[in-house]
């Protein structure tokens, strides 16, 4: 548009420098009266300064195409014709486009740098998978080329899980050397080292834990669907002749431990709905790649436990361990036998009586009553409840009446026991006083409600070892409970000592299916020191959680606060 109008504006000078000049000519014209010749010449002048005039207008358009700034699209300049702008405004103009650019590149910078580090993320990812699929010489997880990997470094690994109890127990001096395991499934973690902020139960938080767990389970799968010549286990086809192939979903119960001078254990166990057997998966980590340990399937159809209860009175929490164990034994399980061991003679009748109701309820006849007119003595009760089966070779529970469990623990108590080579020794999740813990409440829940693994619930009772499972075999050969031992306590732990002293393998671990009810408990004054320490320590322990127990010691401090304020509010009311 400027240009047009410059062009017109230097049209119309030219028509008046013309329009003067002729009428100079003509003035002259009829004063001299100039020839035809001179106004010819005139009329080629003026075509003549025409034709300048619009090289000129070129040139000029020309060199405004030339000079005008690039602008976005069909946008014309900014301001209105007439208008003057001065250097500030277009610098400021300039200096805004620039920012855009500079954003925009620093944007698409930012983005070239996060693919690059995904794309690399990716690449080590692929290559870590291809080092441990090559480094499949004999017991690693990952098959490939045994060749290629090198023998020194196979020789160190291999001699880390020899050194590991992995295949059998390392004798130990006593119970505080042992390493227990933390159980886990696919979504929770159950662990013993909770101090005051952790949780006994709870979904891994950290990355680094969840990434391991869902290696460790794929690791697994990768054994059992892919299976060396030397595994212990058999093909087996699925429902319509198809290979059986096992995925997560399929994954029952793990345990881990670690070894800080050796590497991490890792217990695997799998199942498939609709069928009976397991799939037993063991995977050691010397502090490198995974390093499969054996593969086996674990048939438990036929596996009887021998569930053995010492018991002296206490007749109402055997009727309700009755309960627990009509609905799990009888009606879910359906592989146990059970035998009490009855002290004394007071109660007798009561519980003859119970065993009696549930046997004609649930056409149940799979028990054992044997009666000891004696003083209560748990490990001479176990002691005469192991020796009183003479059917051969079994798998004992020692439980306690105030035990309470489900199918699942059941299995894992087959799972977890074989005669010569390991014993079970489960840690029992024990449950806080319900009088304390449902204080808010005017009646506690039914017993089947508290069951949750919670902080203010309950606690990992760590220091416990009378709950076990183990075969008849190994308990008689490693000499049973010690007699010598009087009163509470004290005979379990005995008994533990020398399965760590043995060559067998000790699991001990959290288990998630295992409760012990509270009820209240009497140290007696006949007790030794070190006996009577031992039961005001689980005493005091299994009362409340430390906030609670918090809140019983500072209760009337909290009591004169609440006072103080009620006081103040109904002053400023009245006021």
């Amino acid at each position: 548009m400027e240009i047009l109008i410059l062009f017109l504006l230097f049209y119309n000078l030219l028509q008046k420098v013309l329009t003067s000049k002729e009428l100079i000519s003509l003035g002259k014209s009829r004063l001299t009266r100039m020839p035809r010749r001179g106004l010819i010449l005139q009329t080629r002048t003026h075509w003549l300064l025409l034709g300048l005039a619009l090289l000129c207008s070129l040139i000029l358009f020309l060199y405004l195409l030339e000079c005008a700034p690039q602008t976005d699209g069909n946008a014309s300049l900014p301001g209105i014709i007439g208008e003057n702008y001065g250097k500030e405004y277009y610098q400021a103009l300039l200096q805004e486009q620039e920012e855009h650019y500079q954003t925009r590149a620093t944007s698409l910078k930012r983005q070239i740098a996060q693919l690059k580090q995904e794309l690399q993320e990716m690449s080590e990812k692929m290559r870590s998978l291809q080092e441990r699929k090559n480094v499949g010489a004999n017991g690693i997880s990952y098959q490939g080329n045994k060749e290629q990997a090198p023998s020194d470094l196979l020789e160190f690994l291999h001699s880390q899980i020899d050194k590991a109890e992995v295949s059998i127990g390392a004798k130990l001096p006593s119970e505080y050397g042992v390493i227990p395991f933390e159980s886990f499934t696919l979504m929770k973690v159950f662990q013993l080292e909770m101090g005051l902020t952790r949780h006994p139960e709870e979904k891994p938080v950290r990355k680094d834990k969840r990434d391991e767990l869902v290696e460790v389970i794929e690791a697994g799968l990768e054994v059992i669907n892919n299976p060396d010549e030397d595994d212990e286990q058999e093909d087996e086809d699925g429902p319509l002749g198809e290979k059986l192939i096992f995925n997560e979903n399929d994954f029952v119960e793990g345990y881990y431990r670690t070894e800080k001078d050796k590497g991490t254990q890792y217990e695997l166990f799998f199942k498939k709905a609709d069928l009976m057997e397991y799939r037993h998966v063991t995977l050691f980590r010397p502090f490198g790649p995974l390093m499969k340990v054996k593969s086996e399937m674990i048939d438990i159809t036929r596996s009887v436990i021998n569930i053995i209860v010492p018991l002296a009175g206490r007749t109402e929490a055997f009727a309700q361990f009755m309960q627990n164990f009509r609905d799990v034994c009888i009606h879910q399980d359906k592989r146990i036998h059970l035998t009490v061991v009855y002290f004394g003679k007071e109660g007798l009748s009561k519980v003859k009586s119970i065993l009696e109701s549930v046997a004609s309820e649930s056409n149940f006849h799979n028990y054992t009553l044997v009666s000891l007119n004696e003083e209560f003595n748990r490990g001479r009760g176990l002691n005469v409840g192991a020796r009183a089966w003479d059917k051969g070779e079994v798998l004992m529970f020692f439980c306690d009446v105030d035990i309470y469990f489900s199918a699942e623990f059941l299995n894992s108590c087959r799972l977890n026991a074989e005669p010569g080579k390991k014993v079970f020794y489960p840690v029992v999740f024990s449950l806080y006083n319900p009088a304390i813990v449902y204080a808010n409440l005017d009646v506690p829940p039914p017993v089947e409600q508290q069951l949750v693994h919670k902080k203010d619930s309950g606690f990992w009772r760590d220091f416990g070892f009378g709950m076990t499972c183990q075969y008849q075999s190994d308990f008689l050969t490693i000499g049973g409970f010690d007699m010598e031992v009087k009163g509470w306590g004290g005979e379990d732990v005995h008994l533990y000592r020398k399965y760590l002293h043995s060559d067998l393998i000790v699991i001990r671990t959290p288990v998630p299916g295992l409760f012990h009810l509270w009820h209240e408990k009497r140290c007696a004054d006949e007790l030794t020191p070190e006996q009577y320490r031992m039961c005001i320590q689980s005493k005091a322990m299994n009362e409340a959680s430390h906030s609670h127990l918090g809140m019983l010691v500072f209760r009337e401090e909290i009591e004169t606060h609440l006072h103080k304020q009620a006081y103040r509010t109904n002053s400023e009311a009245v006021g």
